[in-house]
């Protein structure tokens, strides 16, 4: 196996991680998610293309193994709640008060129920820094669907941070 391929591999683990995380909504599952696309990307080396982005591969991967999963839970258990990561927090470390802890809470709580296509255009350009360009190459949707999506996701999100007289101003307006 080629030692550029498994070092690139290892520099992409804490984005890898991030972008997990980020679609499992635990920091275990997450943590699952990427050691599976690792194994899978490492059993399927020969199958990359040096010179191409070895990163929208593994995002790929990673994309790939969670809907499967999702998909498989689903059809077996139906939709399920893990009592122990349904409360995340950050233990206060970016929020001071309360009060953003709990907003905190509500907005992770609804990232985990966006809809698949929205959580992963999220997940991509929220958290990865991504271009449009690059999320609409990467899933092979048009750049209009990577935007609409992108702004369904937000506006599912936006009551959730805003004041009430934020929220009271924009409905006057």
């Amino acid at each position: 196996m080629d030692v550029r391929f498994q070092r690139d591999l290892v520099e992409l683990v804490p984005r890898l991680r991030r972008f997990a995380y980020a679609l499992c909504g635990s920091p275990d599952l997450g943590d699952d998610l990427v050691q599976a696309a690792c194994e899978r990307a490492l059993k399927n080396a020969a199958s990359f293309h040096p010179g191409t982005r070895m990163d929208s591969w593994m995002f790929r991967i990673i994309q790939n193994l969670w809907l499967d999963d999702r998909r498989r839970r689903r059809r077996v258990r139906g939709t399920q709640v893990d009592p122990e990561t349904e409360a995340l927090s950050d233990h206060g470390a970016s929020a001071r008060q309360a009060e953003d802890r709990a907003t905190l809470d509500k907005v992770r709580a609804t990232v985990d129920t966006l809809p698949d296509e929205l959580r992963l255009v999220l997940a991509l350009v929220a958290l990865e820094g991504r271009s449009y360009r690059e999320v609409a190459e990467h899933l092979d949707i048009p750049i209009g669907t990577v935007m609409s999506r992108l702004s369904r996701a937000r506006a599912l999100l936006l009551p959730l941070v805003q004041s009430p007289s934020e929220r009271t101003r924009s409905w006057t307006q």
